[in-house]
């Protein structure tokens, strides 16, 4: 397999046959002389995630394509192992611990249910902006702007600040996509900053009188010197990329299969019971996220590979999902699985995603609204278009016609 594969424009349409060749001929495949080693194989990425004292979750480097060079790819740096900047997703124990327990109190069950009648007042509104009598773009009517509304409200940010945060939550995840040319590289890391910035100064205002939202929740920690200031203003700008693009990738990869079956569409218009599992397959077939990073600590090996300290593995979520060895049938979209839930979409062990009930909320809100308010929907001819990535799979456009009885 060569490394130019990794950006070819059909394997980034559609990667699976790719992955299949990965599990099948090099399962810790290296992608040339990069220091990058992708993970298809399902034991392989769960035995990586398992391993953290040789599998650092810290984002230090990126895949970048090249044209200068003659495996066509470089590597960007994004920063020093067990620096304070990794949270969340990219930290370690305890620290990563120790920033989940501020997150989730705006994450629990009954906060997220809580926020169900506003979720469905939302989407509402949203559909009746996007929708113009025939049709809408899914995207941008309610994939893009529905999950970032919820973001925003978790965290305590005005409601009219969406559009730009979601420009900018893209922009944080794009730096990762492998694709961009120089100048859009420079463009989605002065949106991040932007980012930074913004979320910065809504952190110090509310440090004087914390409020019950998480940037309260952030404010009160860093009053205690929990944390520091750039710390929660970091774990902000995590859950506005994050939070976004994971959802609005299922919100999309969903209607889009529906959009394609009319046969599936029009069973789960007939029996609601059946969406939960159909988004569970959604999250199986379609990963929001094709992967995520981990930093080699030590000299060590996986599958019988040699991984020099500082190298780097992706774990690619979209291949071990598809593994026939774990799912029967694996390409093919079954309602009928036992343990639907049994995909590592969202993670394994200790990085579990913290917004996976919100994700799943959202996506059955929306996906059911756009049920109730049509008869049926197709995509359009040329509708649906992806965002060119090697680390995200999501629309960025979805163009649906509707049939006429739409509300």
């Amino acid at each position: 397999m060569s490394t130019v594969e990794l950006f070819d424009p059909q394997i980034l349409e559609d990667p699976y046959p790719f992955y299949r060749r990965l599990r099948e001929t090099a399962p810790v495949w290296p992608a040339g002389d990069s220091g990058f080693y992708f993970v298809s194989r399902w034991d392989l990425v769960v035995e990586a995630t398992e391993r953290t004292e040789d599998f650092s979750s810290n984002l230090t480097a990126a895949l970048m394509k090249s044209q200068d060079c003659e495996t066509g790819l470089t590597v960007a740096a994004m920063g020093p192992p067990a620096d304070p900047t990794h949270v969340l997703a990219t930290g370690d124990d305890p620290v990563h611990h120790a920033h989940r327990k501020l997150v989730l109190p705006t994450l629990v069950a009954k906060r997220i249910t809580a926020l169900e009648p506003v979720m469905a007042e939302t989407a509402a509104r949203l559909w009746e902006r996007g929708y113009d009598g025939q049709g809408i773009d899914w995207m941008a009517a309610m994939g893009d702007a529905l999950p970032m509304t919820m973001v925003a409200r978790l965290i305590g940010l005005p409601d009219e600040d969406v559009p730009q945060l979601v420009q900018w939550g893209y922009s944080s995840t794009e730096m990762l996509g492998g694709l961009n040319t120089a100048e859009r590289q420079a463009q989605v890391v002065t949106d991040t900053m932007y980012l930074v910035l913004y979320l910065r100064e809504h952190l110090e205002k509310e440090l004087a009188a914390p409020g019950e939202d998480l940037l309260g929740y952030l404010a009160q920690a860093c009053n205690r010197a929990d944390i520091s200031l750039d710390i929660g203003v970091m774990i902000l700008v995590q859950l506005v990329g994050a939070g976004g693009e994971s959802t609005a990738g299922l919100m999309g990869n969903a209607v889009r299969i529906l959009g394609e079956n009319s046969e599936l569409q029009q069973r789960i218009r007939d029996d609601r019971a059946l969406l939960p599992t159909f988004l569970e397959e959604v999250l199986r077939l379609e990963s929001p996220f094709r992967g995520h990073h981990r930093h080699v600590v030590t000299d060590t090996s996986l599958g019988g590979v040699q991984l020099p300290a500082g190298s780097h593995l992706t774990l690619l979520w979209g291949a071990a999902n598809r593994d026939p060895a774990i799912f029967e049938n694996p390409d093919a979209l079954r309602l009928d699985r036992p343990s639907p839930r049994s995909h590592i979409t969202f993670g394994k062990g200790l990085h579990f995603c913290v917004g996976a009930a919100l994700a799943r909320l959202e996506a059955r809100t929306a996906i059911n609204l756009l049920l109730d308010r049509t008869r049926d929907f197709t995509i359009k001819p040329g509708g649906a278009q992806w965002v060119p990535s090697i680390m995200v799979r999501r629309h960025q456009k979805l163009e649906l016609s509707v049939g006429s009885n739409a509300a």
